[in-house]
């Protein structure tokens, strides 16, 4: 059976480069994300956090804002990318084809 007035633990946790917050909060028993995210007033310090366009989640896997945390729960806000990571590697493989072995210039300079 669970107690009405149960309460669970839980931390809210955001990171830019330069900084890293993780919040411990309390809530009733059935609480979402959403209200974690308020409550912990992880907002008031970053106001470039906009809940309607960040994406969120529990413990690295997404989630959405109405979904019902757990004790124990760690909320995550994530940063959106800044290089998408397709791009990053079609380059990164352009590059390679343009290399020899051992990273040397399949061209030889002839000077």
């Amino acid at each position: 059976m669970a107690d009405a007035d149960a309460v669970i633990r839980v931390e809210v946790a955001y990171a830019r480069p330069d900084q890293q917050v993780i919040l411990p909060v309390e809530l009733p028993a059935g609480a979402t994300l959403e209200q974690a995210i308020i409550q912990s007033r992880i907002l008031e310090q970053f106001p470039e956090l906009d809940l309607k366009t960040a994406k969120v989640g529990v413990f690295g896997k997404l989630g959405k804002l109405a979904a019902t945390l757990r004790n124990g729960d760690r909320v995550e806000i994530y940063r959106p990318l800044i290089a998408d990571p397709k791009a990053v590697r079609k380059q990164r493989a352009a590059e390679g084809k343009r290399m020899g072995k051992g990273g040397g210039l399949l061209e030889a300079d002839n000077n």
